[in-house]
């Protein structure tokens, strides 16, 4: 999955979502492009590395995503309790759909 597929995905889950990037006061974050629903992120990663991609998750699926493939792991920059990260370029794609629609589902029922 490159990274058009995966702006594609995520901007195709709602006509609402939105993508921005927030980060622009910070340096290393600037090019940190993040995906909203109702005003909160759901998947957010550097358009210029995809190898952590990072999406909100269930916390009682966090442990065991992250022992069961090895392509997920803590998230870059976010709560270990409900975020993962993974690396799109060893994932397989339907898995990496349905962990941001998971994520998406996720935050969407906050909104």
């Amino acid at each position: 999955m490159d990274i058009e597929e995966l702006r594609r995905y995520c901007l195709s889950l709602s006509e609402e979502t939105e993508e921005k990037f927030p980060f622009q006061q910070f340096k290393a974050a600037k090019d940190v492009l993040a995906f909203y629903i109702g005003g909160h992120i759901f998947c957010y990663f550097d358009i210029n590395d995809l190898t952590h991609v990072t999406v909100k998750c269930q916390p009682e699926k966090v442990t065991e995503l992250i022992e069961r493939y090895d392509f997920i792991d803590h998230p870059y920059n976010g709560n270990a309790k409900y975020w993962i990260g993974i690396d799109v370029m060893r994932a397989d794609s339907n898995l990496i759909k349905e962990l941001i629609k998971d994520s998406f589902d996720i935050v969407k029922k906050k909104k």
